[in-house]
């Protein structure tokens, strides 16, 4: 069957800054750069346009982008608004055609069926699609889409033209249209397979797009390559939902907290997220993972001198929080650079932490412990989550954690929108 338009991308513009543009006038038509927390040692976690003009992007050192643009703005996220705004998109474009894929808080797709396929009628529902946002949310919540015969070239052209671009790729435009773009603007394509795939000879998209599905197969050294081929060339390839492989969260230590007992607290409060986050989803995990980055104290300021502790411990099918925060303990006393001493005081200063369960498994298809005792601690958790979502967040937890109780606050990974029904003390 021939190629024909099946896919509307939408891509909200940076989509952090902007939801603060649109709910703090103040902020509008000036460089804005939304951070985790109040210091210059941590990143940027969004840029607005104007701030992008310097340079400044997401992942830029604070520091490093007050002095890249002078009178950059930085607000601390509100990831609470964040996330009821990002429902509320889906509520508005909802109005104009069902969102089928939700890809992260700020990347939706949906399905084009019947006469919808038709070019014009596909751009009267993207152009709806604008209006109804403008009208729910607001001007200054602006997105890019793009429309495509499947859900990758989509989203390349909804990355065409931004901001608040409207792209389309009609099938007898390829694959000759995606000749001008990089390597790395292909989905997928990263630094590392940049070079793999310049190792094979393929420099360009217009190189890519000429080979043969063998050719490719070989040049992605698996049958990734065979559904390349097809993607390229406008074929609907079924992409199915790849299954949550570890649940973490990790943060940059405030100042305050940059010493071993202020960044134990802190780990501790991780440890809560990531196993009440875990029973929520339904998931067990095998392995607790956890990572400190710290740097000697006599270079505290100084980030290139920063090194990285990791250890793993084994769980054993668990999500019970006494469980996991017994491991991230263990883990803690392993962490030898948390201990030592210079003239009486620590050695080093601890800078980030992130906790991670890893080999998760569905609730239903774990084994089951082998001795007695770990129901009981199951029970526990169950309780201290439903006392936390009855009476709120602090309404229990671990004495240990007190003086990190308000630390790590709620935060969103791109390809993960929280429930706010989810206390944020385990978020």
């Amino acid at each position: 069957m021939p190629a024909q338009l099946t896919t509307i991308y939408i891509d909200m513009n940076s989509y952090f800054a902007s939801v603060e543009q649109q709910f703090r006038p103040e902020l509008r038509g000036k460089p804005v750069a939304v951070v985790p927390l109040d210091s210059d040692s941590t990143c940027c976690i969004a840029a607005s346009y104007e701030a992008k003009k310097f340079g400044v992007r997401t992942g830029t050192n604070v520091g490093q982008a007050k002095r890249m643009c002078p009178g950059l703005i930085c607000v601390q996220g509100n990831f609470e608004r964040y996330i009821k705004t990002h429902h509320n998109l889906i509520a508005a474009i909802d109005t104009q055609i069902p969102v089928q894929g939700v890809h992260s808080i700020d990347e939706m797709s949906a399905r084009l069926l019947g006469d919808e396929r038709e070019p014009a009628r596909a751009m009267q529902i993207a152009r709806g699609i604008k209006a109804a946002i403008r009208e729910r949310i607001g001007d200054y919540t602006t997105c890019s889409i793009g429309i495509a015969p499947n859900r990758f070239l989509a989203k390349i052209a909804a990355d065409m033209h931004k901001p608040d671009g409207l792209t389309m790729i009609e099938p007898h435009e390829l694959p000759h249209k995606l000749f001008s773009l990089e390597l790395t603007d292909l989905p997928g394509i990263g630094k590392k397979m940049k070079i793999r795939l310049e190792r094979a000879g393929l420099t360009t998209v217009e190189q890519l797009c000429t080979l043969d599905e063998d050719s490719l197969a070989r040049a992605w050294g698996s049958v990734i390559g065979r559904e390349w081929y097809l993607r390229l060339r406008g074929h609907d390839v079924n992409e199915g939902k790849v299954p949550q492989r570890t649940i973490g969260h990790s943060h940059v230590l405030g100042p305050e907290k940059r010493n071993p007992d202020g960044a134990r607290a802190v780990g501790m409060r991780l440890a809560n997220k990531v196993a009440a986050r875990a029973r929520h989803l339904g998931y067990v995990a095998e392995h607790l993972w956890l990572s400190v980055r710290y740097r000697p104290a006599a270079t505290d300021r100084d980030p290139g001198s920063d090194k990285k502790w990791e250890g793993r411990v084994s769980l054993g099918s668990v999500n019970d929080t006494p469980t996991i925060v017994g491991a991230f303990t263990d883990l803690w006393s392993q962490c030898s650079a948390m201990s030592a001493l210079r003239n009486g005081k620590p050695a080093f200063t601890p800078v980030k932490l992130a906790v991670t369960l890893t080999e998760l498994t569905t609730q239903s298809a774990a084994a089951q412990p082998l001795f007695g005792g770990h129901d009981k601690l199951a029970d526990l958790s169950k309780a201290m989550d439903a006392i936390s979502r009855k009476f709120g967040a602090d309404a229990v937890y671990q004495a240990a954690m007190q003086p990190a109780k308000r630390s790590a606050p709620r935060r969103i990974a791109f390809g993960n929108i929280p429930d706010l029904d989810l206390p944020d003390i385990q978020a």
